[in-house]
């Protein structure tokens, strides 16, 4: 009798709501007397009123899908385009396209959330399939993305929820793939700045202004920090192996999730642009916009909600592996410099949203920062450093190289095509494999 009673309740409510969503897995669940689940009689019920249907299918092995949940989704795909995820925040991204895409058909509203919006005037011409298929190529590596490098591009972005039945672009497909970015959104950009004291002075020793996706702004604005800050190099007496063991100022890991967070969740509706500021006792993180209602600075430091402000440009750079885990950025930060041995990071929110990462007592002294014409101007040179690496240890793994040099993988990738397009290096055999250096 309960059960009868929850059949009839959960189809009265399909009844008097507007949207129906369904979250379909493995189980088909209790069947009625009929060998019906509720799911099913809600479906039908909301087909049979002509509902607004939403349905998202988990991406498992098809053999551990119940028949009947198999049957379940084919008869749904007969009646309308649904969507899949893979984990809880996939299909939160999803159903915030899918409710945004809704409330605009309805004339709900007439202004769509930045990452969302569509009135960019841009084409697929405008974006890179080169950028796209290292995109998937990373994402499988990372996080065992489900589509393959071969797709065509009008897939992987309606995967993505950044293009519509029109054919119509969202912002964040430019910012992630776009050929030239800058040109839809000007104040995209990264500005990296170095200060020889502790003050906003002039001279500056160092001034980048850095274009690019969003995943380029951050490799390079991260290498700008990274190169620029002291770096111990120790003897093989400290190392294990040929590798001589190094320990730069501060933990790249910290250094690069507010760099990320700052690219990720700054207001893309400002005419202000990120800005990484080195100062010789600090590293200043500054991004235009303010946090999400609820959340403060004081909720930061510990375990919070996730509240992306750029959903759609937040979901693929977890894909990729620029986010770790939704909501634990900052205490990640945190973690990370104490376990590093330097102060306790600090976050503010004032015009702008600002993270400050104390450097090591040593940059207190004016000597610290480097003379170096190499260091104080451009970037080191990674690919004469990837290639004695590689020549000390053909075996080297593309994880061990980023670790090594300081610099992302998706950079360490980049370097080596470059020289395999160069002709400077091969690779014989597969993941277990060596790198050979042409002579």
């Amino acid at each position: 009798m309960k059960r009868i009673k929850i059949f009839i309740s959960s189809v009265q409510e399909v009844e008097l709501c507007d949207i129906y969503l369904g979250l379909y897995g493995n189980s088909y669940g209790f069947e009625d007397e009929y060998g019906v689940s509720p799911t099913e009689r809600e479906y039908d019920c909301a087909a049979a009123l002509h509902k607004t249907r939403l349905i998202y299918i988990r991406s498992i092995n098809e053999e551990s899908r119940h028949p009947k949940e198999s049957a379940l989704i084919q008869k749904v795909e007969r009646d309308i385009v649904r969507k899949t995820f893979v984990d809880i925040e996939g299909l939160r991204t999803s159903v915030y396209a899918s409710l945004i895409r809704y409330l605009e058909e309805k004339e709900y509203i007439r202004w769509r959330p930045f990452d969302a919006s569509y009135d960019n005037g841009a084409a697929l011409a405008d974006l890179d399939e080169g950028k796209m298929r290292n995109f998937i190529y990373m994402a499988r590596q990372k996080r065992n993305f489900p589509l393959s490098v071969e797709i065509l591009p009008e897939t992987l972005l309606a995967h993505l929820d950044l293009i519509d039945d029109k054919g119509r672009l969202a912002n964040a497909a430019l910012l992630l793939f776009g050929k030239k970015p800058q040109k839809y959104f000007i104040a995209s950009e990264v500005k990296c700045v170095q200060f020889y004291g502790n003050v906003v002075e002039k001279p500056m020793p160092a001034y980048q202004i850095y274009r690019g996706d969003v995943f380029e702004l951050i490799d390079q604005a991260t290498s700008f920090v990274m190169s620029r800050i002291d770096n111990w190099v120790g003897t093989r007496d400290y190392g294990t192996g040929a590798d001589v063991p190094t320990r730069p100022e501060l933990p790249v890991e910290a250094v690069r999730e507010a760099i990320v967070n700052a690219v990720c969740h700054r207001d893309y509706t400002s005419n202000a642009s990120v800005q990484v500021m080195l100062f010789r006792n600090r590293l200043e993180v500054w991004n235009p916009g303010t946090l999400p209602f609820g959340l403060t600075v004081q909720k930061l430091q510990g375990p919070h909600k996730s509240l992306p402000p750029n959903p759609l440009l937040a979901d693929p750079m977890y894909w990729n592996g620029y986010i770790e885990k939704i909501g634990s950025g900052t205490e990640d930060i945190i973690r990370k410099c104490i376990e590093y041995g330097l102060k306790k990071p600090e976050f503010y929110q004032e015009e702008d949203f600002k993270v400050v990462i104390w450097r090591s007592r040593s940059s207190d002294d004016p000597k610290a920062i480097q003379s170096d014409p190499d260091l104080i101007q451009g970037d080191p040179k990674n690919e004469t450093k990837l290639m004695s690496l590689i020549e000390n240890n053909p075996s080297v793994s593309r994880a061990e190289l980023s670790r090594l040099l300081g610099i992302s993988e998706r950079q360490v990738r980049k370097i080596i095509d470059m020289l395999r397009n160069n002709g400077k290096i091969v690779r014989e055999g597969g993941k277990t494999g060596r790198w050979i250096i042409i002579k």
